[in-house]
């Protein structure tokens, strides 16, 4: 019998051992698994899975050696805090800035698994994944599906679909749920919560939206890359994009997850804010809801900047557009040499000026320290 999410949710418990134990016995899939060669035996690796009896147990034995295998390889240094916010008791909806497809949300699970807790629900557009095996990997892996294509009207349908299930997930089936503060990645540095995403969350119980807000304990989480995987493919398709829409190339969203992936990123950090809930007392009542959403949007990204850890290259960016040193204290001068040379070597495109790249690429990591200072004076 075919239920209201099937298109879109993750697998059931029961669902993801079965799928565990039909791909854990592919021969394909387990040679794909031979890039794990230098961190785990593989063969004892699949035994291992293959003993798992809870999608908790699978997760701590497969997920999180992925996770752990590429974050060991791509940063070095992983800084997590803000678990002292949260009641493992409960269920929380995160609202997270987005940098990369897949890493954002992976790195939360990590702090989870660290802690304990069993993994979130974490939403991914259905274009970036229509590999079978990524969506069978995805389900697996508690991944729910955001569905973007179609008319107006289905548009519309997904959106209500979407909305239904995260108030299924957190209210019915007590889940906690990740979800980017917007419709794709920030490409410019520039995070900021979309107002239409807090509407969506309230079609659920349009005439009880600010209440239900509540009543999910939305909890911003901020992640801050010392450098930026894909910050290349950012800042060419900002410069593509300036005379004309943006159209993406066949396997370009793979190759963005994978980039994203196996990129360098230096030291990362990740801090699980605070659940807003005196910030919804503060609201006037008298506001009509847009308004309402609109306080709300601006208490998450408050969050959210005030979360970041702004790294010497965010400095270095700042002072090289507004040619100062208004922040050189904060770097020295063999990070901005070297520094400089990363963005010139990100900059060489062939179908891009040099000009238009280095724009783009000092606003992806000039923006963080702009948007910090909004809120405070001191942005270290």
């Amino acid at each position: 019998m075919k239920h209201l999410f099937d298109n879109i949710r993750p697998y059931t418990e029961e669902e993801t051992m079965q799928a565990v134990k039909k791909l854990f016995a592919d021969p394909k899939f387990i040679q794909q698994l031979s890039i794990f060669e230098d961190k785990v035996n593989v063969d004892e690796l699949v035994k291992k899975v293959l003993t798992c009896n809870t999608r908790h147990e699978f997760h701590l034995t497969f997920a999180d050696m992925v996770y752990s295998y590429f974050m060991e390889k791509t940063c070095t240094k992983i800084h997590f805090s803000g678990i002292e916010n949260i009641n493992p008791e409960n269920q929380y909806l995160f609202i997270g800035n987005h940098r990369d497809i897949v890493l954002d949300s992976a790195f939360l699970q990590v702090y989870y698994f660290k802690n304990g807790y069993e993994a979130t629900r974490s939403a991914i557009g259905d274009n970036l994944i229509s590999n079978p095996l990524f969506v069978e990997l995805a389900r697996m892996h508690q991944l729910f599906l955001v569905l973007r294509s179609g008319t107006l009207k289905e548009r519309m349908a997904n959106t209500q679909l979407l909305s239904s299930y995260i108030y299924h997930s957190i209210f019915e089936e007590k889940e906690s749920v990740w979800i980017a503060q917007g419709n794709g990645r920030a490409k410019n540095g520039d995070d900021k919560t979309q107002q239409g995403l807090l509407k969506m969350l309230t079609l659920s119980a349009p005439q009880n939206a600010i209440q239900i807000l509540k009543q999910m304990q939305i909890t911003p989480v901020t992640i801050s890359y010392q450098y930026e995987p894909c910050a290349q493919l950012k800042a060419r398709e900002l410069a593509l994009s300036e005379n004309a829409p943006y159209v993406k190339q066949p396997g370009e969203d793979t190759k963005s997850i994978i980039e994203g992936i196996t990129g360098f990123k230096g030291e990362v950090h990740l801090v699980i804010g605070k659940p807003l809930q005196q910030e919804f007392e503060d609201i006037p009542q008298e506001l009509s809801l847009n308004d309402k959403l609109a306080l709300l949007r601006e208490q998450i990204d408050n969050q959210i900047y005030e979360n970041y850890f702004l790294h010497p290259q965010n400095y270095i960016a700042i002072d090289i557009q507004e040619n100062s040193d208004r922040f050189s204290i904060q770097y020295t001068d063999k990070e901005k040499t070297d520094f400089i040379n990363y963005l010139n070597e990100q900059s060489t495109i062939s179908d891009v000026s040099k000009e238009k790249m280095m724009h783009y690429l000092l606003n992806i990591y000039a923006n963080p320290v702009r948007n910090k200072l909004k809120i405070s004076d001191e942005v270290i």
